[in-house]
């Protein structure tokens, strides 16, 4: 095996964008979290603001909520209303999530990847979460809001995220029956939870090397 690419879905302030940058450091490959936005933007044209306001969130309609569109792969026509919908701006993201896979060795956060990629064979799927205490503690660090605020914003992106992944995946996000991993950041530290992958990176593709 040549190739490696690792998916991390995590919970607010869970720690899992920082346990991804640390892996990517650790074995030398690229990470990629809102780097995906522009390259989108790049390869459809569409002005990358437009996937930022997307970016892991839906339409707050009650009937968009309740509505599936379950991700199949196909782009929209420039020449369609719909070029610059949320469901081809998802799309376009999908898309270069799967170039990068076919590419190289990396670290994709979030977008729904361990969906998109489900059938790749050289891709390990993690979930890092964690108790809503140390959630909060974390957020606490990078978040300058009252501390019941702090809860009520963490549990809204939460809320957001499940909608998006179930949205464009029809399964539930915190199912840890989606991933090959899940880790919970609260007992083993950001260190060891990179550890782990690495442990199971190494039993799961014996023959890669890094």
């Amino acid at each position: 095996m040549e190739k490696v690419v690792i998916t991390i879905a995590r919970q607010y302030g869970s720690g899992g964008r920082t346990v991804g940058e640390m892996l990517a450091k650790d074995l030398g490959i690229k990470y990629y979290d809102k780097e995906i936005l522009k390259l989108a933007s790049d390869e459809s044209g569409i002005n990358e603001s437009l996937f930022e306001k997307a970016d892991e969130k839906l339409k707050s309609t009650r009937l968009f909520k309740i509505a599936k569109k379950v991700y199949d792969g196909e782009l929209i026509s420039p020449e369609s209303d719909d070029f610059t919908s949320n469901d081809n701006l998802f799309n376009y993201q999908a898309r270069i999530i799967r170039k990068l896979a076919e590419e190289e060795s990396c670290v994709i956060i979030g977008r729904c990847a361990d969906y998109i990629l489900r059938d790749y064979d050289y891709v390990l799927s993690v979930f890092v979460h964690a108790p809503e205490d140390f959630c909060i503690t974390e957020a606490m660090k990078k978040l300058s809001l009252p501390l019941k605020e702090i809860d009520k914003f963490i549990n809204k992106t939460d809320k957001r995220k499940a909608e998006y992944y179930k949205y464009y995946t029809g399964r539930d996000w915190t199912d840890a029956r989606n991933y090959d991993l899940a880790l919970n950041a609260s007992k083993l530290g950001f260190e060891r939870c990179m550890e782990a992958i690495k442990a199971n990176i190494r039993v799961r593709f014996p023959d890669l090397k890094l």
